[in-house]
């Protein structure tokens, strides 16, 4: 498709707007799960409840027998199969999902892994061993089938076993792995993670980026870049050099993805800094979720359409698919259709990338290669230069996600309007302090269940009520890390919130959850596209991490409500009581 390909480059290389008139290349290239007639007849059909039923679904034959078969079926009909020729069709031409994977237990799995032990609170502690039991609920392997015939599935092939978040997501996705490989760490499987992380490494050599998630129809699209990251957490547990060795440039080859396709320059009082954005300039509404985007779609006029489902792609890209975060600043920031996620310079992305650069100046120096060590050294503090003049506001204490059409910062409360602090990328000491303050005037600290996704109801998962586990780990690692008594002891506050949430949700469902509403006590959360999904592996990750880093602390007892900001102080006497009395 070269007429497609150098369009593209040449839309990359000006950096153009998705203009109206831009007719933008398909997802994937393929016509049954990507693009094309059957896919849009099946899903427009709605013959099942969530649209990404059928594009999971494996072919019976070779595609071009099926294409062959609907091209004849569909001229038949005039190009309009009815429903139940359609539903016969698919039935015929089609394996029901799931049928390319295969259940796996993780051979490294055993009974009691030693954080167990640092749990004081006997129900938390038998609670953490029944998460610990889930990872062998959520492993999958891969049939021989997807190998010997892909251009039967739309999964993607990964020679490793590996952990699925649960629920409707059955093949891998790229964010969620690094809260589970977080969890399986601690849960001692080394050996499941290091086969993660390989199938993620040989996804990046062979599409230069690591997916969304295991489909081909998220190929052309990524989530939030922590594969640096995960090959951190697996080697603070191995210290494997050598698989560090090996893939050093892989890790590489992805950061360069993101600098060649996902940059934008801003410019502010005479300077250029460059910062990066999610941007995925494909065109055709999002396969697994065909029907919505199509109907969307209509409500705008029809030289908009493409914009939006490229905008639509760009906020799976961010992981918050979808959020105020991505609507606000427009013409209509209350509906989906005005969705302007690529307009946007988000905190969150650039400080996991101010992160990844560092961690790779880090791994370079211990590989010996002292020039890439300091190429990475300067583009983490070129990025942190960026972060400090373009989306930190000193009179708030937070960084904010940059408008580049309107010029200015979005001032709306997002829990990744901290990462940076997670992230350790900053150069004020007194960062920690402020942050603190930031969350204590936008009264986060009142919330009891956990921390509130952003303060506004649009009815989008990514939004309030919902809270969101790894949203969680961002503000509580990030201020546990900081030098400051008070800081220490929010986070460990604002973790008891989080497992008694989670804790007191499993004691009535016996289920984990992807997302909870805590807006009246915790419970499973809702909004969004799919009803809540059990499972559910970033979920279990964090709460196995909180539980680690706080299990001589934490309780299962009843919820107590969060102290007002200017009581806090009165959070440390129990604490400091309490060390006292211990020595």
């Amino acid at each position: 498709m070269p007429g497609r390909t150098w369009k593209l480059c040449l839309l990359l290389l000006l950096g153009l707007g998705l203009g109206s008139q831009e007719a933008l290349p398909p997802p994937c290239e393929s016509e049954i799960y990507c693009h094309g007639e059957l896919l849009h007849q099946v899903q427009m059909a709605k013959l099942y409840q969530d649209d990404k039923q059928f594009v999971d679904m494996p072919l019976s034959i070779a595609p071009e027998q099926v294409l062959q078969t609907f091209t004849e079926l569909s001229r038949d009909h005039n190009h309009s199969i009815p429903r139940e020729q359609l539903q016969a069709f698919v039935q015929e031409h089609f394996q029901a999902k799931g049928q390319e994977l295969q259940p796996w237990t993780p051979a490294d799995w055993k009974d009691s892994p030693q954080f167990l032990q640092k749990i004081s609170d006997a129900k938390l502690r038998v609670w953490a061993g029944q998460l610990h039991q889930l990872w062998k609920k959520l492993g999958k392997k891969m049939k021989p089938e997807v190998l010997s015939h892909p251009e039967r599935f739309s999964l993607i092939y990964s020679e490793h076993p590996f952990i699925v978040p649960g629920g409707r997501f059955v093949e891998f996705y790229y964010w969620d792995s690094y809260w589970v490989m977080e969890g399986l760490l601690l849960s001692e499987m080394a050996e499941t993670v290091k086969g993660m992380l390989q199938n993620f490494l040989d996804l990046v050599k062979t599409y230069g980026h690591v997916p969304n998630g295991g489909r081909v129809y998220y190929l052309q699209r990524s989530q939030p870049p922590l594969l640096t990251l995960m090959m951190d957490c697996y080697l603070t547990h191995t210290n494997d050099t050598t698989f560090l060795q090996e893939n050093i440039e892989t890790l590489a080859l992805e950061l360069d993805f993101w600098t060649k396709n996902r940059t934008v320059s801003v410019s502010l009082e005479g300077k250029n800094y460059l910062l990066n954005r999610y941007y995925v300039p494909y065109g055709g509404p999002r396969p697994e979720s065909y029907s919505k985007d199509a109907e969307l779609a209509d409500t705008l006029p029809e030289g908009d359409r493409e914009a939006l489902w490229a905008e639509l792609k760009a906020g799976a890209e961010s992981g918050w698919d979808f959020s105020s975060r991505w609507l606000i600043g427009g013409p209509n920031p209350n509906s989906l259709s005005g969705i302007r996620t690529s307009k946007l310079v988000p905190v969150d992305l650039n400080a996991f990338l101010c992160q990844a650069e560092e961690l790779m100046s880090k791994f370079y120096s211990r590989l010996g290669n002292d020039s890439q060590a300091t190429k990475y050294r300067t583009l983490r503090a070129q990025r942190l230069a960026a972060l400090n003049a373009v989306l930190w506001d000193e009179e708030t204490g937070a960084w904010f996600d940059y408008d580049l059409e309107n010029k200015k910062k979005n001032q709306e409360f997002y829990p990744s309007n901290l990462t940076p602090l997670w992230a350790g990328c900053f150069s004020d000491p007194g960062v920690a302090d402020k942050a603190l303050k930031y969350l204590e005037d936008s009264r986060i600290l009142t919330y009891q269940y956990g921390i509130p996704t952003s303060l506004q109801k649009t009815g989008q998962q990514w939004d309030s009520p919902n809270a969101w586990a790894p949203l969680q780990d961002l503000v509580i690692r990030g201020l546990a890390k900081a030098p400051l008594p008070r800081a220490q002891e929010v986070a460990f506050q604002l973790a008891q919130n989080w497992i008694r949430t989670n804790f007191d949700v499993y004691s009535q469902k016996s289920a984990m959850y992807e997302k909870y509403d805590i807006s009246n006590g915790g419970q499973p959360g809702g909004g969004g596209e799919y009803e809540v999904q059990e499972g559910f592996g970033w979920t279990n990750g964090v709460v196995l991490m909180l539980l680690d880093r706080y299990g001589d602390r934490l309780t299962s007892g009843a919820q107590l409500a969060f102290l007002e900001p200017h009581c806090l102080a009165a959070t440390l006497l129990p604490s400091l009581l309490f060390s006292l009395l211990s020595r």
